[in-house]
Parts: C-alpha cells; structure tokens; sequence
C-alpha cells in the first residue's frame, strides 16, 4: 500500500546517525543523500532515504521548525533483529519508549520494541511471530 513516507528533522546530523544505526540492525541502508537545492526559501534543506536495496522508501528531510511528531514501525525480520535495532537506537542518542518485548494486546506473537529518535519521533521495530 505505502511505496514511501518522510520523518522530519530540526537536527540533520543527529537523526541521520540515529536512522543510520538503529536502521541498519534491521538491514536497512541509507541509500540517498541530497540537497534539496531547489526549495527557494531552504536551498540548502538535507534530506536522506532508506531502504532494502536500492530503492528509497523512508525519508528523513531536514526543517526549520518543531513539528508534531510521529509513529513509524520498520518491519524486522526475527526477535533478535528487533532487539538489535532497540539497542542500536539508544546506542545512537535515541530514548527508550518500550523496551523489547511481547505485546499480546495487538496479537499473538506480536514482538516489538519502541525508540523516540532525536526530535521525538516514536519509532518502533515488530515481528509478527
């Protein structure tokens, strides 16, 4: 259903290391870098994507202002690969918002841990068992 989705960011650097770790344990790459070059008012705006392969399907872009911010759950191939991401993600600057763990109250089977990135964001990696 979704071929891709955007996050945003006040604080480029910080959130591209975070996406960059807590990403990477669940075998996603960064696999864009640009400047978004023609935004007249924020010529020198960074973004960056992720995905399995080449192709781009998670954006972090760079913004001026605060936001309201969001929920995103990454697919996670097994329990390790969840666990893997959640320590990733408090390894790089993350906070801990649900350590992981089974939450039957969604299904059966249903394993997942929860990390706020550095502007907030609530970012979950699952397995569905």
């Amino acid at each position: 259903m979704i071929d891709h989705l955007s996050t945003y960011t006040t604080d480029f650097e910080a959130a591209r290391g975070f996406y960059d770790a807590a990403l990477a344990a669940l075998g996603y790459e960064r696999n864009v870098e640009m400047v978004m070059e023609w935004d007249t008012e924020f010529p020198n705006r960074r973004a960056c994507a992720y995905g399995a392969g080449p192709k781009p399907t998670f954006w972090l872009v760079e913004v001026r202002e605060a936001f309201t911010p969001r929920h995103v759950a990454f697919a996670a191939r097994d329990r390790a690969a969840v666990d893997a991401f959640h320590a990733a993600g408090l390894g790089a600057g993350g906070t801990d918002n649900g350590a992981p763990g089974e939450r039957p109250i969604y299904h059966p089977g249903y394993y997942g841990s929860f990390v706020l990135d550095p502007d907030g964001n609530n970012v979950e990696a699952v397995n569905h068992g």
